[in-house]
């Protein structure tokens, strides 16, 4: 407000009529002059635009010009006084300016600044008059310039120049009698400039200048309750400080001696208090003053003092005590600390009926009773919530955050489940969902489906189906029906599948991917489907999903991979051969793929190993494998190195697996084509493990070229020329390799093997000069044994492929190793002899008699010096017997020396055989008559019998 100019005659006359001046006076009345020109200046700028920045620098400049010639002559009273109407003059101008910017609009600092420079400038110059005659009270009319302008500064948050304001403020006053001051104005002014100076120093930090200013300002409060409560406020905002600054370093007792303080100074001010209205606002203030220390006695976990607080403040006063929204909370907050969870009950349920409670409040004390009693606490919590939606409006925001607590982060499977119903109570009932209807709490609508779908997602991953879907279903509310959301309601729904899916409800997993999938058609919908598909054991329509997935539009190949998982998981092994055979389809498409081309073939095959009777399947996978290596190159298609190495060898040894099982059930066919993979595979790559290597290739080939001869036994169908040709072929690289190795590396049967197949493969092609040099070779060979010679000789001497050449050398052989043992089989020995006789027999007939005859005497050498029965008695009969018998035709042709030859041949060994006595009787008998009659010219009368 303007401060009235003074205007007494005598003082302008004064002024007007001065005595003749000096020149000290001239040079005031110079000043003057300029500083009143600066006023006018000041006076006529308008309100509303900003003062130059020069402005209140040159009225400085003047003002200290005119203070460097103070003091002033006390006779020149008119000079002060000039000066003392000139500092009100750009006063009142200062408040014409504030004004104006307060009316119009918000001016900038540095205007206001400019303002409060002036105002300053006043202040000084009122300063220098302060000594004025005539003038009631000059030094509290200086001093309240001061104060105001302090003010000002401290406003600004220029705190130096407002404790250099009130500092000289206090030192006009200091120089009164205080007790004399008896104008209710003046007095407040001195209250007032010492709280402000005390504000200040707290301010720069200058704590305990500010405690001294407030106890000093205890002797300046005259007996006013308003005073009083003046001074109590302050005390209390400087305890509201400490406390907002979080100092938890010993500061508790210090914010409670400053709230103790304001308390007694409410106190003594209620006793001196005369009007109602001061009582009422004093009460109010000793009201605030307990809440706080009841707040920092419940910060300092002094439980008890702050339920005293609350009890003291609830009964004060009678049925018209506090009724303060805090209170609840600081009861609530004191109860739970002190473990009372009824009592804290108690007071969160009467906080329904409390109208007086902010929302924010009793949000913040629902969260922290929730945070201190869990998962107990939720159904209070439920019913403290719906309760106040039945009293009052709340606003979105506040159930968010109701919600968002009472989910937390759960306390185990069980309070999470306690929680997530509670959760779903509240989030269904429908004056929750109206709250978040309108577009205005959008923000807010899409957090609470955020904490409804944590919620569900912590259920799931803990496999609680049941709570997840009721949270997923819940959530599902506050998802507006409109396209833009279309999507995030397809994704409810596909949740919602899964849910019912983990909880095997198949029909509702269904209606809930139809309903997906009418919103949001996409791969992970036909991914689902599938999954149904698969739980209903429904293994055709999975594999028809499988062909729906690949015409999605957002299709990857990640998904049959994954369906192939699924589909072994459920043991559903044909869906997952169809799933991992689509997958194969990609791999020519030249795009990035999730696992390689050898990876899915080795999956194909594991998993078909798994049934039965899927060698068919197995085979052609096998030889996609090695279709695909042979394109791609073996590096490319199995890998480098040792991992590449691997991969080959598992294709090489599961092939050789199924090809013995195959042998073992006697489906010859499919064995010769996976041990025909064998090789294949193993010849890929080369590797440090050649020789390794070329056994097993080597035995690959040969019992390839067995099962075809056993697949054309078992079949009674002869194999094809081309067939023959191609087992030649297998038999000679396996020949080659077997030349290539070291005995030790190769098994004699391995080698009897292939002997056998490349005679009988030989003899088709009527090599018969091959099958010789075979069995040569392989008698040269230390795998050979003469077992095996008498299998081949065996072999040889019969069947289709008859070839006596070889027969004659193989038995032979054969003969020869089991004579050169120490204790020979003689049974073989005489199979063999008797083998030979009837291939020289067959084979050579009677062009050369010598050379039968002389197996017969070379089995009697054999049984010359044997014991008794030691050479099979049958076969030595046998011998004898064949042998006289021979005789017969020489005698009847007449050829005498021929038949004598036979005759003793079988004599002879007739004597050898144990048992053959009468018969050896009978041939010595007729072989004298014979001698005796050996002239006789009827050839034919004398001819021998043959023996039975």
């Amino acid at each position: 407000m303007r401060i009235a100019e003074i205007s007494t005659p005598e003082h302008f006359q004064a002024a007007a009529a001065p005595d003749s001046q000096s020149p000290s006076q001239n040079q005031h009345s110079q000043l003057l002059s300029q500083i009143q020109s600066k006023i006018k200046q000041t006076e006529s700028h308008p309100p509303g635009t900003p003062l130059p920045d020069s402005l209140p620098s040159e009225l400085r400049q003047l003002l200290t010009n005119l203070t460097q010639l103070a003091p002033f002559p006390a006779a020149n009273n008119s000079l002060k006084l000039h000066l003392w109407k000139l500092s009100y003059r750009l006063w009142n101008a200062c408040v014409d300016f504030s004004n104006a910017a307060a009316i119009r609009s918000p001016s900038s600092n540095r205007s206001s600044q400019n303002v409060t420079k002036l105002r300053h400038v006043a202040a000084d110059m009122l300063s220098l008059a302060v000594d004025v005659v005539g003038v009631p009270s000059p030094a509290i009319k200086s001093a309240s310039f001061y104060y105001k302008t302090g003010l000002a500064w401290h406003d600004h948050k220029i705190f130096d120049l407002a404790s250099t304001c009130f500092e000289r403020a206090t030192d006009l006053l200091s120089k009164l009698d205080v007790s004399k001051i008896l104008d209710a104005g003046e007095r407040k002014l001195l209250l007032d400039l010492n709280l402000a100076r005390s504000r200040t120093a707290w301010e720069i930090s200058d704590k305990n200048l500010a405690l001294t200013l407030l106890n000093r300002s205890k002797t300046l409060l005259f007996g006013s309750s308003a005073h009083f409560k003046a001074l109590a406020n302050q005390f209390l905002a400087f305890a509201k400080a400490v406390l907002s600054r979080n100092e938890n370093n010993g500061s508790f007792n210090d914010v409670l001696k400053l709230l103790n303080e304001a308390l007694n100074l409410c106190e003594k001010g209620l006793s001196i208090s005369r009007t109602r209205e001061e009582t009422v606002e004093i009460k109010e203030l000793k009201s605030k003053t307990m809440r706080f220390i009841s707040a920092v006695h419940l910060q300092n976990g002094e439980f008890e003092s702050v339920i005293k607080c609350v009890k003291v403040l609830r009964e004060n006063g009678g049925e018209k005590g506090d009724h303060h929204a805090s209170l609840p909370v600081l009861a609530m907050k004191a109860w739970l600390g002190l473990g009372r969870y009824s009592e804290a009950d108690q007071e969160l349920k009467g906080m329904v009926v409390n109208k007086g409670i902010p929302e924010g409040v009793w949000v913040s004390a629902v969260e922290t009773y929730f945070h201190a009693v869990g998962n107990a606490g939720v159904e209070t919590t439920k019913g403290v919530f719906l309760g106040l939606l039945g009293r009052c409006h709340v606003s979105a925001r506040a159930a968010l955050r109701v919600v968002h607590r009472v989910v937390g982060d759960g306390n185990g499977i069980e309070g999470l489940r306690t929680r997530g119903k509670v959760v779903a109570e509240l989030a269904s009932d429908e004056r929750v969902v109206a709250l978040f209807a309108s577009e205005s709490v959008a923000k807010e609508r899409t957090a609470m489906h955020a904490v409804l779908w944590n919620c569900g997602s912590g259920n799931f991953q803990l496999k609680d189906y049941e709570t997840s879907a009721e949270m997923f279903e819940k959530s599902m509310l506050y998802i507006p029906h409109d396209l833009e959301n279309r999507v995030i309601r397809a994704k409810g729904y596909r949740v919602l599948c899964l849910c019912y899916l983990g909880l095997t409800q198949l029909d509702r997993a269904q209606e809930y991917i139809n309903e997906a999938e009418k919103l949001d058609p996409n791969i992970i919908c036909a991914f689902l489907k599938f999954k149904i598909c698969l739980q209903k054991n429904d293994h055709c329509g999975a594999t028809n999903q499988i062909q729906k997935m690949i015409s999605c539009l957002d299709f990857t190949p990640d998904f049959l991979s994954l369906a192939a998982h699924e589909a072994v998981a459920s043991r559903a092994l044909p869906v997952a051969v169809a799933a991992l055979s689509n997958f194969l389809n990609f791999y020519n498409s030249g795009k990035p793929m999730p696992t390689t081309e050898v990876v899915v073939l080795r999956t194909l095959v594991t998993i078909l190993s798994q049934d039965l009777d899927k060698e068919a399947e197995v085979l052609k996978f096998l030889k996609q494998a090695h279709k695909r290596a042979s394109e791609l190159g073996a590096e490319s298609f199995f890998g480098k190195g040792e991992v590449g190495r691997r991969e080959r060898n598992w294709f090489a040894v599961t092939s050789w697996n199924f090809g013995a099982k195959c042998g073992k059930e006697k489906n010859y066919e499919l064995c010769a084509e996976f041990l025909r993979l064998v090789s294949r595979f193993y010849s890929l790559m080369g590797d440090g493990q050649m020789e390794e290597n070329n056994v097993t290739i080597c035995k690959s080939l040969i019992m390839t070229v067995s099962a075809m001869i056993a697949s054309e036994n078992q079949n009674t169908t002869p194999l094809p020329d081309a067939e023959v040709k191609h087992a030649v072929e297998l038999l000679e690289r396996a020949g080659k390799i077997l030349t290539s190795l070291s005995m030790g590396n190769i098994e004699g049967d391995i080698h009897f093997i292939y002997v056998l197949n490349a005679y009988d493969m030989h003899g088709r092609l009527n090599n018969l000069g091959s099958q010789h040099h075979i069995v040569k070779n392989f008698a040269g060979t230390k795998t050979c044994s003469p077992q095996y010679l008498l299998q081949i000789g065996l072999n040889a001497s019969q069947g289709p492929r008859f070839n006596a050449e070889v027969a004659t050398f193989a038995l032979s052989e054969c003969l020869s190793g089991f004579l050169s043992s120490p204790s020979p089989n003689y049974q073989d020995v005489a199979l063999i002899v008797r083998r030979l006789i009837a291939i020289a027999s067959i084979h050579k007939g009677n062009t050369d008699d010598d050379a039968v005859l002389g197996m017969y005497k070379q089995a009697y050498r054999i049984m010359v010096g044997l014991k008794e029965g030691e050479y099979p008695t049958d076969e030595g009969k046998w011998l004898a017997m064949t042998a006289w018998n021979r005789a017969a035709i020489p005698v009847r042709m007449g050829e005498i020396n021929v038949a004598k030859k036979w005759m003793n041949a079988g004599l002879e060994l007739a004597r050898k055989v144990t048992g053959m006595e009468t018969y050896q009787a009978y041939m010595e008998d007729y072989v004298a008559d014979f001698e005796k009659k050996f002239h006789t010219q009827i050839a034919g009368e004398i001819q021998p019998q043959q023996v039975q």
